[in-house]
């Protein structure tokens, strides 16, 4: 037997909530984008970019990032800007 075994027998047991429909959010509430005073300072007039990529290649960039002392936004910028430049339009330089 482990120490913690008798544990389980001592928590209480949570009710499941329940929610009125009236308290739900609906989806027009619930897809308006959030107020200006709470989005940081710096996303302000920007767009997100996502992709969906493999773990192996989140891990390498996570990881550059550390060693190189940056994030992994600042990579995907210079990223972008190398493509650019690589087909002939001007960079941004999002970094």
């Amino acid at each position: 037997m482990t120490r913690f075994a008798g544990l389980k027998d001592d928590l209480p047991v949570a009710k499941p909530a329940t929610a009125r429909v009236s308290e739900l959010p609906t989806a027009s509430t619930a897809a308006q984008e959030p107020s200006r005073e709470k989005r940081r300072p710096a996303r302000e007039g920007k767009k997100g970019i996502l992709g969906h990529f493999s773990p192996e290649l989140s891990r390498a960039l996570n990881i550059m990032a550390i060693e190189e002392g940056s994030t992994v936004q600042a990579l995907m910028g210079e990223a972008f800007d190398l493509l650019m430049r690589a087909r002939g339009k001007h960079p941004f330089g999002e970094r």
